[in-house]
């Protein structure tokens, strides 16, 4: 086995460590024990805040990690999303109209002429 495979190997073994430790240690440890309300409660927003930073960080930060306010369709396809996100309870209606949205308001705005 060369040393080029090896390292591949290693890659990829870490690789499945780190994704497998994570997942396996917190349901070792909560197996014995009762998880308080309060913590359910708390880790209910984080699926929420996850998505909520993602989202935006690509709509207010440029490339080069600069606070920008140009992205103008993403701003109000997003403005869109979270009212859909509100009424319908969807993710994947919410993924479907942010992306119908992005489009169809980069075009709109393009053909108006205004540049982002």
């Amino acid at each position: 086995m060369d040393a080029e495979l090896k390292r591949h190997l290693m890659i990829v073994g870490f690789g499945a460590i780190a994704a497998f430790l994570p997942r396996y240690i917190p349901m070792l440890f909560f197996t014995t024990r009762k998880i308080p309300k309060w913590f359910n409660d708390w880790m209910g927003f984080v699926p929420v805040s996850l998505f909520t930073a993602l989202i935006a960080k690509d709509i207010f930060v440029d490339h080069d990690y600069h606070v920008t306010f140009g992205n103008v369709n993403m701003m109000l396809a997003a403005v869109l999303v979270i009212v859909v996100a509100y009424y319908t309870h969807s993710m994947l209606l919410s993924v479907v109209t942010g992306l119908a949205a992005v489009w169809g308001f980069a075009l709109l705005l393009t053909s108006m002429g205004i540049q982002f």
